[in-house]
């Protein structure tokens, strides 16, 4: 799936040691289908040399604004491309460009694009201790207040690191991708639950959290404003920890009584049963009868307090299942196999009380799918946004 196909991206790189890392951000976003032009400041170019840019974009880096009045013709108001990436940006330039200084070629690109309504997206990279500095962070409120949008840092071993690769193609495709979803708040729980057994055995499933974990990319590239409850962390997210059933209920409790979901999406395959804990170890070999007590359904919780509400329901018997959820309230019903857990792709059959559509392929396609069939059928059902979002 190729998100940015079709789509010039100048890519602005700045003197910072991350610079290193452009040659391999320039192959991820050529592989995901967008034309990358490089443009870097003299400082860049004494990290990484231009040859070493050209050759990963299969264009000639621009190292100085010439006659041909490149900032013009890559950001001007009949720009050649879509967007702005300053990656890595640093702490100079951020500051220069919150100032309106243009004295090297990427500060003279984001002066342009700025006047233009260009997209902009600046990645920061540096030592912690010049990221902290009031200046910086003042300057950097500054540009998001012009409607740019700042990408990481990651915050590790006293550096303020540029942010990982996956991270920023994912900033560039919500910057591109029309954002229909903006203004939306989704919410999404994912991945398995685990019910102890006793001190060191649980209960569980084989769920990986891939395709929440899709649903949740799909979402924000789409423009919503995505929260996603689950076992891991997903980078550049907003990430609630929980590992059993009951901590998933508070979690989801406490988002939809905090403030309005518009998309709720139950992606996780949540324990439909807790067993009575044993408290220490159960001794090995013996026979063993474990007692089960069945817990609330979180989803009845979420129809009634979110907006539009899918499901996710599995094993044979679903798409029958499916219209029982249906009469509850649910919105959606994407019905699955088994073996579809823990794998990279799979089937499913989206349902809802109109007609049903059989999906195949990678988890990655069937989120932007669902994304598709809620947004050109079921986006009517949702609250209209107020004009200050």
């Amino acid at each position: 799936m190729k998100l940015l196909e079709g789509k010039t991206i100048l890519l602005a790189v700045t003197g910072s040691i991350a610079a290193v890392e452009t040659i391999k951000l320039s192959h991820a976003l050529r592989r995901h289908g967008a034309t990358v032009q490089a443009v870097m400041s003299d400082a860049a170019t004494k990290i990484v040399h231009p040859d070493a840019l050209t050759y990963a974009c299969n264009r000639e880096a621009i190292t100085r604004i010439s006659g041909m009045v490149e900032h013009v013709q890559y950001c001007g108001d009949d720009r050649q491309a879509d967007l702005l990436l300053i990656a890595p940006c640093t702490a100079n330039t951020i500051s220069k460009i919150a100032c309106g200084i243009d004295d090297t070629p990427v500060t003279t690109c984001a002066t342009t694009a700025l006047g233009s309504s260009m997209p902009i997206i600046i990645v920061p990279a540096m030592h912690q201790a010049m990221f902290r500095h009031i200046a910086v962070m003042e300057n950097l409120d500054r540009l998001k207040s012009w409607g740019i949008q700042i990408v990481g840092p990651r915050i590790e071993e006293g550096k303020a690191k540029i942010a990982q690769v996956d991270e920023i193609i994912l900033a560039c495709e919500r910057e591109l991708c029309g954002q229909p979803l903006k203004g939306r708040h989704v919410l999404i729980t994912s991945g398995r639950c685990e019910e102890p057994v006793d001190d060191v055995r649980i209960l569980t499933t084989r769920s990986s959290g891939r395709m929440g974990q899709e649903l949740a990319k799909a979402a924000y590239r789409l423009g919503a404003e995505v929260t996603i409850i689950h076992r891991n962390h997903l980078p550049g997210f907003t990430n609630i920890k929980t590992d059993s059933a009951e901590s998933m209920l508070k979690a989801v409790t406490q988002e939809l009584d905090s403030h309005p979901v518009d998309i709720y999406i139950s992606a996780a395959a949540i324990s439909d049963y807790s067993p009575v804990r044993y408290e220490g170890k159960i001794p090995s070999g013996q026979k063993l009868a474990l007692e089960l007590i069945p817990l609330p359904k979180i989803l009845d919780l979420a129809v009634r307090k979110s907006s539009l509400t899918v499901a996710f329901k599995l094993g044979e018997k679903s798409r029958d299942e499916a219209s029982a959820l249906l009469e509850r309230g649910v919105a959606l019903v994407a019905a699955n196999s088994p073996d579809t857990m823990g794998s990279a792709d799979g089937t499913y059959e989206l349902i809802d009380k109109s007609e049903s559509v059989t999906l195949s392929g990678s988890k990655e396609e069937i989120a932007h799918t669902i994304f598709e069939q809620i947004i050109s059928r079921h986006l009517q059902l949702l609250p209209s946004i107020s004009s200050e979002n």
